[in-house]
């Protein structure tokens, strides 16, 4: 009878529900607090990645120059030049490294014939699209963020990599 009374005292008490909700449903509504506390923990961890890619590039012989969009590049100036305007068609592709310099991909990623506009790309690299000229080949040194970010690619990348990326306009 003990065994009995214990068994349904443990089933009545595993029945009550935890109302408090540890995390919101996918596709739910985050609270205030819940985006400061994301925005601060993206905001520590650009800052983190930013002085490991600065010190990283200490220990070149080449030269990186950061750009307003918070990515380096090999290119002196790059972002200041002249901007391909959407609907301007651009061939590319490019190789992704870790800051190990290890080829994460055995193949480049690529498109023939793309259209400013009307297709989705890593931010970094659409933005280095939009300055970089025929023919030329870039480097460019990409915190997270703007690489793949807090989820990663699900395959190779993991979350929060910063990349190099090897970018060449065809």
């Amino acid at each position: 009878m003990k065994k009995i009374l214990f068994i349904s005292v443990l089933g009545l008490l595993s029945c009550n529900r935890n109302t408090q909700q540890a995390h919101p449903p996918v596709g739910g509504v985050l609270s205030k607090s819940d985006l400061d506390i994301s925005r601060e923990r993206m905001k520590n961890l650009n800052a983190l990645e930013r002085n490991q890619i600065q010190d990283w590039i200490g220990g070149q012989t080449e030269k990186f120059y950061s750009t307003q969009l918070n990515y380096w590049v090999n290119a002196e100036g790059f972002d200041k030049r002249a901007r391909r305007q959407d609907e301007s068609v651009i061939s590319y592709s490019y190789d992704l490294y870790d800051f190990d310099q290890t080829k994460i991909y055995d193949q480049p990623v690529g498109r023939r014939d793309a259209k400013f506009g009307h297709f989705d790309e890593l931010k970094a690299v659409e933005n280095a699209l939009r300055f970089i000229h025929d023919g030329e080949e870039v480097t460019l040194l990409v915190p997270s963020s703007l690489a793949y970010g807090t989820f990663g690619d699900e395959k190779k990348i993991e979350n929060d990599i910063p990349l190099i990326i090897k970018l060449k306009a065809l």
